[in-house]
């Protein structure tokens, strides 16, 4: 049968523009973090229930489980997008997936320049979530593992130095502090002891007393904020391998819902122009 001269070539009615391997790889990318942003969002609300209310509404700020919460619930519902629009082919799902992973990406991106540029405010804003984890450290468990994880990890004490843990209300060193842990530090500001079988919890008792000299031959004197800006500065081509391994898996989605998305676009023109062509075979 003749055709119009410019019209799209004739397909059969069983030809698809739309990739099975593309929509399909899209379907399990996202099922993929779609389960692990449930599992987030699990251990996240198993970590808050576990918690004492009071200690809870304190330090909302720094809590990690509030953190796993809110990145789990904003990768649960973006994953959703990807995993429904990539299954039924919904361009508006597909977009808004595409659309939102670019937010991220591009925030991501400006976290990290904005962070470079402003190293000095960063600095100060890394200051300043340390001191609030300092004065919460007996409040919150999960807070106060991270502290003594990173403490031991970096061989450091408090932010600027040890004598900021006078700061918390246990370990500050006021004459009218009834606490027992009254100029103290935590145990995991304390120097490493060959072959200790059992750990020393008081083994910072009355160190902030001391001065840097005294003090240095029991504990670590040096703040963690300097440890972790050098930690950063030795391991540069570590932390960019970890940047490069967040951005691949979200170039790669916004590439194929692209991709995806273009392909459905092509498959209703294809199948509008089947029902013209049905209706006005000269068309």
């Amino acid at each position: 049968m003749a055709r119009r001269p410019g019209a799209p070539a004739a397909y059969g009615e069983e030809f698809s523009f739309v990739s099975p391997l593309v929509k399909y790889l899209l379907f399990f990318f996202n099922m993929l973090f779609w389960v692990i942003s449930m599992v987030m969002v699990a251990v996240g609300v198993y970590a808050r229930l576990m918690k004492h209310a009071e200690a809870a509404l304190a330090c909302l700020a720094v809590d990690p489980a509030i953190l796993l919460i809110v990145v789990g619930v904003l990768m649960f519902l973006l994953t959703f997008c990807g995993c429904i629009g990539s299954l039924r082919e919904n361009i508006c799902l597909l977009q808004t997936f595409s659309l939102c992973l670019t937010i991220v990406f591009l925030l991501q991106l400006a976290a990290g320049v904005l962070g470079f540029v402003f190293s000095d405010k960063a600095r100060g804003k890394v200051s300043e979530i340390i001191n609030n984890a300092i004065v919460h450290y007996r409040d919150d468990l999960d807070l106060q593992n991270l502290i003594d994880f990173g403490q031991k990890k970096f061989s450091c004490c408090g932010g600027i130095s040890y004598k900021d843990w006078s700061q918390n209300m246990y370990f500050n060193c006021s004459e009218d502090n009834p606490s027992r842990e009254r100029c103290s530090v935590p145990y995991s500001c304390c120097l490493p002891t060959p072959n200790q079988a059992v750990i020393n919890t008081m083994c910072g008792q009355g160190m902030q007393a001391l001065d840097y000299l005294e003090a240095s031959k029991v504990i670590y004197t040096n703040g963690c904020i300097d440890k972790l800006v050098n930690w950063i500065h030795s391991n540069l081509f570590l932390l960019g391998g970890v940047a490069l391994g967040l951005a691949i898996p979200q170039l790669v989605g916004i590439l194929l819902s692209q991709v995806l998305v273009n392909q459905i676009k092509d498959q209703i023109k294809l199948q509008l122009y089947n029902q013209q062509h049905r209706a006005d075979p000269w068309y």
